[in-house]
């Protein structure tokens, strides 16, 4: 077993899966979405969040707030704080009108609030986050996502490396986490980049059983799993009637 100091979140919407990976001793957290939720069938939302919290003991869990207008913002932020001390309020980066949310994340914080900055692609808006959140002190987190920009074809690795330095020295009591990502070798170089945190599907977490698994032996494996799919699946061929040199 490989010992990592990165913290792995378990990101989802399945109560089943949160309860199951609750026990998980890889899992230090966990984070959700509208997004992920509507894919769920979640219907409640409160209901979810309170029975997510009832599984998860004192570990950390992000909910986001869904209101598009930052004063509204702001209110749902406050109700969702008020669920567990473990709540860190989701709080997107702009608006669905592309107008930042700095003076919410700003308030949020100055007040005790913990705030997960989400949907943050950019420099620029790393930036600005970083001076938002500089004059608190208190807990928050800055969620890049770095698997969307790879999407791009962007490389995300030197950003990552670069924007984890920058804050340490601007506001280091904010953890900078690797979002969104494809592959399990994303939690080496999340890792290798410095970031505090991943998050992962629970089918990244599955593969990270492949950890150093040895080459020659997943070589046979997937062979054999070639031949006897070919087998049970009853496929033939005639071959050409050549004897190899």
């Amino acid at each position: 077993m490989i010992v990592m100091a990165i913290k792995i979140f378990a990101d989802g919407a399945n109560l089943a899966e949160i309860e199951e990976l609750a026990a998980d001793s890889r899992i230090s957290g966990f984070t959700t979405n509208p997004t992920l939720m509507r894919k769920a069938g979640v219907k409640n939302y409160e209901a979810f969040c309170r029975g997510a919290l009832e599984l998860i003991g004192d570990k950390p869990i992000s909910f986001e707030v869904f209101a598009d207008d930052h004063e509204a913002m702001y209110r749902q932020a406050h109700t969702l704080a008020e669920w567990g001390e473990n709540v860190y309020v989701k709080i997107p980066v702009t608006n669905s009108k592309g107008h930042n949310s700095l003076r919410v994340i700003n308030s949020l914080n100055r007040e005790g609030i913990n705030v997960n900055v989400t949907a943050v692609f950019t420099a620029k808006q790393v930036a600005e986050i970083g001076r938002a959140l500089n004059d608190s002190g208190y807990s928050a987190i800055i969620s890049i996502f770095a698997g969307r920009i790879a999407d791009t074809g962007r490389d995300p690795f030197h950003a990552m490396q670069h924007h984890v330095a920058g804050l340490a020295m601007l506001c280091p009591h904010v953890e900078v986490l690797w979002a969104s990502p494809r592959q399990v070798l994303d939690v080496y170089e999340a890792e290798r980049a410095g970031c505090h945190i991943i998050t992962v599907t629970k089918a990244i977490l599955d593969k990270m059983s492949l950890f150093v698994k040895d080459l020659e032996d997943y070589s046979l494996e997937t062979v054999r799993m070639f031949h006897d799919d070919a087998k049970a699946s009853g496929y033939k061929l005639a071959g050409a009637k050549v004897l190899m040199p």
